[in-house]
């Protein structure tokens, strides 16, 4: 900028607005925000592919050219580009460095976008109380100090509230990370922050509304209440119905929109009134829009496109990368530009004279103007250039329209046709391989979505969810040995994921890999102690091994979770009273009868509240052989019978057969009629007729055994078998 220059008088609107009341109030001060942000919620639930390819149009519009009017401002003169060189040049070249590798080290990614994501929140607000405050100035009105330190404390509370919400919990999205704080904690900060963010509103503004009115001080008020619209009603609407933010809420959708129009709401005023105080009378408004609008199509479209296409790296991730790193520079340099200290800022945007003093000129264009005069060969120069400006224009444009058919094809979910054309344009983007394989899915074809999902790891292999997906279609497909070395190749790159250890461990059990199966089991309770399944499969693998007392350790451990956690599926009703069954038979063979008998005990009353009278029967007959062993002949037969009435409840002739069989077994041990035995083991033996296998051989062997005792009393007993058996279920515990 040259600072020796006269001030030049620009004729422009006077007063307190910007453009027009109307104008300044709908967008510039965000009175729009509630209309909009109510029919977006109501429309998005039902209109969910039209509405993002609605606003992924609107970024082209307003989203992206919001980022170029930051560049224009800073780079489009040299005085400009000088005097925020430090941000300018060198934190543009960390910017590009940082893209490099983000794209070379993905376990980056996630610490950039979290930057990115959390930092979004804090420009909006930066952006509103600036405008606060120019409003104010331009109002005439006079704030101390103590006024602007509460106004401000009031937007940094609005901020803080929102990001409490956004560290609340874990994070849905793995590429933002979450401090995890419990909403206990969160829950009275949040709302002791939504309390001061009212406190220091009023106190901000009560005597400064009495000094100049109500009128002068409208549109400040509607940006105040623009923060609240946009930070503070959604976190009380989160705590109202316990339902979490978004974290990306505010980097995408209607709020980037609202925020996007109004910063070029403010910057197209700004560069007018630049332009026209440097005399530059060729500057004009359109042809400014259709210089951000190109630029910014440059800033996020071609990157990631040439990205993905000449290295074959995904580009839903490059798009995110780039957007990340764009976003950042923009908050950084956003930051330097537009200070109302700045003399100059102050002049263009607070002087209600209609008059702008320039100081300062505008500056000397980084690309400096040809002599008109300096002959035919510079006249060449100067055409070729206009038409390599308009064929840089025109070639973004048509880039930026391939890329919205792209979004529009590859985000109608379900549309397999859609799909595979946008897949045609680009096959390398993970995302769009997973909605192919989804729509494969639903279409039968298996091999396909197996397929598809192996493409969509092979591009992004960091992408945990997508592993997953792509190792369940396999089994689900019955590919146990493709899934088995799918979870080995993912568990090079995560290996402390427990879903996948816990899954890897099943896939090497069922593959005839007994110690790899084990090993994987005890890795996932290392990573994770409080997860349930590895417990419960380690207990079994113990089990069948004779571990008994490591066994009983793991089936405490799930138990001990299910009684934490009772709406857990992982521990459903029908796994808690197995697992204490289990417990119980273990504590039995380690001679720990009294808590093998509770055990037992919990195991019945867990069936009985949940209506599984197949599982109590099952607990009954095993507490019966404990009560025996422990010399309790009477409570063991009072269980045996109370099992068996169980058993026709269950309608599981298997299980009725053995339970008939053990109880013929008990009662020839005690000395009870031969008869009763027999009518017992018949019974068994019929309900074995159709697949007994081996246990109907011996149950067949053992009745042949006390036929031959009872001799013509066993004709006896078939014939009266119905009676026999009820005697047999009926006999007083005095008995025994």
């Amino acid at each position: 900028m040259s600072t020796g220059a006269d001030s030049i008088p620009v004729s422009l609107p006077t007063g307190q607005w910007i453009y027009r009341p109307w104008l300044d109030f709908l967008v510039g001060c965000g009175a729009w925000s509630a209309p909009l942000l109510a029919i977006a919620t109501w429309l998005t639930p039902s209109h969910t592919h039209a509405w993002a390819v609605a606003f992924y149009l609107l970024a082209i519009l307003f989203n992206y050219p919001h980022f170029m009017a930051t560049i224009y401002r800073a780079y489009h003169t040299r005085a400009e580009f000088e005097k925020y060189k430090i941000v300018t040049l060198h934190v543009t070249l960390l910017m590009v460095l940082t893209g490099v590798l983000l794209h070379a080290f993905y376990w980056l990614l996630p610490w950039v976008f979290t930057l990115y994501i959390c930092w979004s929140p804090w420009h909006y607000t930066g952006q509103n109380y600036g405008l606060l405050m120019m409003f104010v100035r331009r109002s005439g009105a006079t704030m101390t100090s103590d006024e602007r330190r509460w106004i401000r404390a009031a937007f940094v509370a609005a901020y803080l509230m929102l990001l409490a919400s956004f560290q609340t919990g874990g994070s849905a999205d793995p590429l933002i990370l979450s401090l995890g704080v419990p909403a206990e904690f969160t829950l009275p900060a949040r709302l002791v922050l939504g309390t001061v963010f009212v406190g220091s509103l009023l106190l901000g503004f009560r005597r400064l509304i009495l000094r100049s009115g109500w009128r002068a001080m409208a549109a400040p008020l509607t940006l105040a209440l623009t923060q609240f619209l946009w930070f503070v009603l959604p976190t009380l609407l989160e705590l109202h119905a316990a339902h979490q933010i978004p974290q990306t809420r505010y980097s995408s959708g209607i709020l980037a929109v609202l925020h996007s129009a109004q910063y070029l709401w403010i910057t197209s005023y700004y560069q007018q009134r630049e332009a026209r105080a440097a005399s530059q009378s060729g500057w004009r408004m359109a042809t400014y829009f259709l210089t951000l609008i190109a630029g910014g199509i440059a800033l996020f479209i071609p990157g990631p496109w040439l990205v993905s296409r000449v290295f074959h790296f995904d580009f839903t991730t490059s798009f995110l990368i780039f957007t990340a790193v764009v976003n950042i520079h923009h908050f950084v340099l956003d930051g330097k530009l537009w200070k109302l200290r700045d003399s100059r800022v102050a002049s263009m945007l607070v002087d209600r004279s209609g008059k702008a003093r320039v100081s300062e000129r505008a500056g000397t264009p980084l690309v400096r103007p040809i002599n008109a005069g300096a002959g035919p060969w510079f006249g060449s120069r100067i055409r070729s250039l206009a038409v390599f400006r308009v064929s840089l224009v025109t070639l973004l444009f048509l880039w930026g329209g391939m890329d919205q058919v792209h979004f529009a094809l590859g985000t109608d979910e379900g549309n397999l046709s859609a799909l595979l054309h946008a897949a045609r344009l680009n096959p390398y983007d993970s995302t769009l391989q997973a909605r192919i394989a989804l729509a494969e899915g639903k279409e039968g074809r298996k091999y396909e979505e197996v397929a598809a999902l192996t493409r969509a790891v092979a591009i992004n292999p960091h992408n945990a969810a997508l592993q997953h997906a792509c190792a369940r279609a396999m089994i689900e497909d019955g590919l146990y040995a493709e899934a088995y070395d799918h979870y080995a190749k993912m568990l090079g790159i995560f290996p402390r994921d427990p879903d996948a250890l816990v899954n890897y461990g099943l896939l090497a059990a069922r593959l005839g890999h007994p110690d790899v199966a084990m090993a994987s089991w005890e890795k996932a309770e290392q990573v994770d102690p409080k997860q349930p399944n590895p417990h419960l499969y380690l207990a079994e693998a113990l089990d069948q091994k004779g571990k008994v007392t490591e066994a009983a350790r793991h089936w405490k451990a799930f138990l001990q979770f299910a009684a934490a956690h009772p709406d857990d599926p992982a521990a459903g009703a029908r796994q808690q009273i197995s697992a204490a069954i289990q417990l119980a038979d273990d504590e039995s063979r380690l001679n720990h009868a009294g808590a093998a008998s509770s055990s037992y005990l919990t195991a019945i009353a867990l069936a009985q509240h949940a209506g599984d009278a197949e599982l109590e029967s099952l607990a009954l007959v095993h507490l019966a052989d404990l009560q025996e062993k422990t010399g309790d002949a009477k409570s063991a037969a009072h269980s045996y019978q109370r099992g068996l009435a169980l058993d026709e409840k269950a309608a599981d002739p298997r299980s009725e057969a053995l339970d008939w069989f053990n109880y013929g077994q008990f009662l020839r041990r005690h000395g009870l009629p031969e008869e009763l035995a027999y009518a017992c083991f018949l019974r068994a033996e019929g309900l074995m007729a159709e697949n007994g296998g081996d246990d109907r051989e011996t149950v067949k062997s053992i009745r042949r055994q006390v036929e031959s005792h009872l001799g013509k009393k066993a004709v006896a007993v078939r014939t009266n078998l119905p009676t026999m058996l009820a005697r047999a279920t009926q006999l007083p515990t005095d008995s025994f």
